[in-house]
């Protein structure tokens, strides 16, 4: 592979390959506000510039400049190399790159943050940005001076509501322009621009329009300063605070990576963040995705039910247990497309290897409209991967069948969402109905015993998406109330029946489902 020299390393870089792409992929840091690895190039900021190095033999191309001496108290003539914006000039082999070596670049860099801070409003203390700020981090990389300007800073319009889900304060904006290809580039609507000019330009909605595209989050996230916040998270949490773990997104079969944020202090969950992936989402989320952190704390089922009042998991399994115990052939499995291949893993193999059912179904949360983009209709993140444990599950929709043709009395299921066709009156037909469920839905409100399964940012887990990619997501915070996990819970119920159902780790459960779904579809 070809290569180039930044600052004395060798950097490999593919055809087509800028400067700061190739140094972006090998991990080395060119600092920059507009350029982003998944936008074009607007090489508008100026931060990312650097010295490139003339080929042998030929001079380099300089500029005539006047630089301020204070031993003289003057202005004075020098010249200096043309520097070029690294997010724009293209690599040849043999390239020497100068970054953070040349004293050239370290002067203009310095004056670029500079400019940018001229007018910018010292709101640190009250900036969600605060923390994670690139104005924060590169002052203290690059520049490190105080503010020389006294004069009355430029005012803009401040608390600009640009939609249901934005807010922007033009005083901290520094014109970018990435929430403006992030419109038109990736949600393909181009409802934002740049009105006025120089230190008075601003970012503007189209008239009559709202940001309130599918990725207007989008938008907020890659604001490299505090322009644009998000209404949901505005004021709510110092990012210092927050922890991070690798997760999937539960909003549908894309299975975009994305990073949990919660608060450990308070076991609360903030946000959701894109996590880079070229094979699933590249360095997106939708906003349905990225809001979507809102149930791991709302509708929950956080203790167990028997005939509907509250009780122990302990009189919950006992109970459970009762009702199964003599279900035998006439037993129904319920997967959710909504768990994790643990949890089903788990449900599948105490259903069919010790408790004899033989009829299989599976539900989730219902269809819904995909976008074109990442959204897709269907809402649940492991449909694949019930399927692949059980390629004979049929939709849940059929059950009413199965139980009005006296082939199943009793069900064992997991999940709360059962689709409109999929009616209630079905549910009522059986002798039992025993429900491991994370949120409240008809299956619990149907059920004789609920248990309260966490969710899936309590336990990790792995999920196969669409594309039949399989990924895991770590857990953020220890089970909410008295909930569970759900694989624990099934462990739990077979051990009450008598059953060797002590796993300990899910890879015990997995290795148990392989041979329970041949028995099944044989």
């Amino acid at each position: 592979m070809s290569t180039f020299k930044l600052d004395g390393r060798e950097i490999p870089f593919e055809k087509g390959d800028t400067i700061i792409r190739a140094a972006h992929r090998a991990g080395v840091d060119v600092p920059h506000y507009c350029w982003h690895p998944g936008l074009s190039v607007a090489a508008n900021c100026r931060m990312c510039l650097v010295e490139v190095a003339p080929p042998a033999g030929r001079p380099a191309l300089m500029l005539d400049v006047l630089r301020w001496d204070a031993a003289k108290n003057e202005y004075v003539a020098e010249k200096k190399p043309k520097l070029v914006p690294a997010c724009q000039q293209g690599v040849a082999d043999g390239m020497d790159v100068l970054s953070q070596t040349s004293e050239h670049v370290k002067r203009a860099r310095a004056a670029v943050q500079e400019l940018l801070l001229l007018n910018h409003p010292v709101d640190c203390p009250i900036c969600d940005q605060a923390g994670e700020c690139r104005l924060q981090d590169y002052w203290l990389e690059h520049q490190g001076t105080k503010k020389r300007m006294h004069d009355e800073p430029v005012h803009k319009p401040k608390g600009q509501v640009f939609g249901p889900t934005i807010v922007y304060d033009a005083e901290r904006c520094i014109v970018c322009t990435r929430c403006v290809r992030v419109s038109e580039e990736l949600a393909g609507d181009p409802v934002l621009s740049v009105a006025e000019r120089g230190n008075l330009n601003e970012i503007v909605v189209s008239p009559g329009r709202q940001l309130d595209h599918n990725y207007t989050l989008m938008t907020e996230h890659v604001c490299p300063v505090g322009a644009l916040t998000s209404s949901d998270f505005r004021f709510k949490a110092r990012v210092w605070f927050l922890r991070s773990v690798r997760s999937v997104c539960v909003g549908c079969s894309k299975g975009c990576n994305s990073y949990t944020d919660f608060d450990p202090r308070s076991l609360q969950v903030h946000r959701y963040r894109p996590r880079d992936n070229a094979n699933v989402n590249k360095y997106w989320m939708c906003d349905v995705g990225m809001l979507d952190y809102r149930r791991i704390h709302e509708g929950r089922i956080l203790e167990a039910r028997t005939s509907g009042e509250s009780t122990t998991r302990e009189s919950a399994l006992t109970r459970a247990a009762a009702l199964l115990a003599g279900a035998g052939g006439k037993l129904a499995l319920v997967l959710s497309a909504e768990h994790s291949n643990e949890d089903n893993a788990a449900l599948f193999t105490l259903g069919t290897k010790y408790l004899g059912a033989l009829a299989v179904f599976y539900t989730g949360r219902p269809q819904g409209k995909a976008d074109g983009i990442l959204l897709e209709a269907d809402r649940n993140p492991n449909t694949t991967g019930v399927l692949s444990i059980c390629p004979t599950a049929k939709p849940i929709a059929e059950l009413g069948q199965a139980v009005a043709a006296g082939q199943v009395a009793f069900a064992l299921a997991l999940g709360s969402a059962v689709p409109e066709d999929a009616t209630a009156s079905a549910l009522s037909g059986l002798q039992g109905l025993v429900v491991a469920a994370t949120h409240e839905g008809t299956l619990p409100q149907a059920a004789h015993v609920v248990l309260a399964a966490s969710s899936w940012a309590e336990a990790a887990g792995t999920f196969i998406n669409s594309a039949g990619i399989e990924q895991v997501s770590e857990r953020a915070i220890p089970p909410l109330g008295e909930s569970s996990p759900a694989w624990k819970l099934f462990a739990q119920l077979g051990q009450k029946l008598g059953h060797p159902t002590s796993w300990k780790r899910p890879e015990q459960i997995q290795a148990n489902a392989g041979s329970a779904a041949s028995e099944v579809s044989a």
